[in-house]
């Protein structure tokens, strides 16, 4: 793996990073630079770099409920993938969010993406859920971790 750099987004350029790759991954779920603004406002968002190029963002929900339930997500980008980048953003997520207090985490990916998919099956996430949000057509899938 090429030296990897995470870092927390901060300030315009990162922003427009960060919605670079998660419109990339997630187009039904394409957001504007403000839609970005207001997430990074609620939630923890970083971007990865190998060396200097973006190669992948992530972005940490808090614990909510009762059950203390976080949402880690890890995206990269396709040319990317099987490197260890993601792996390493989704460890510093899940790290993240055990900080936080979660004591169970979820996740959730569009459902034509295979590879995130198999991703989150390989390090213990189990379905919980198939759904198409309203007025759209596109299969989501939430995933919740199992184990420790």
């Amino acid at each position: 793996m090429t030296d990897l750099r995470i870092e927390p987004v901060a300030g315009e350029a990162m922003l427009e990073q960060w919605r670079h790759v998660h419109n990339a991954i997630v187009p039904p779920a394409a957001m504007s630079l403000d839609e970005v603004r207001t997430r990074a406002a609620r939630y923890h968002l970083e971007n990865a770099y190998a060396g200097d190029v973006l190669v992948g963002c992530s972005t940490v929900r808090p614990p909510e409920g009762e059950e203390a339930v976080a949402t880690v997500i890890a995206r990269v980008l396709p040319e990317f993938r099987r490197r260890g980048h993601g792996a390493a953003l989704y460890d510093r997520g899940l790290a993240h969010a055990r900080v936080l207090g979660a004591r169970v985490v979820e996740t959730c990916v569009l459902a034509v993406n295979e590879d995130g998919l198999r991703f989150a099956a390989a390090r213990g996430f189990v379905e919980t859920e198939r759904y198409v949000l309203d007025g759209e057509s596109d299969l989501w899938v939430d995933l919740r971790l199992t184990g420790a």
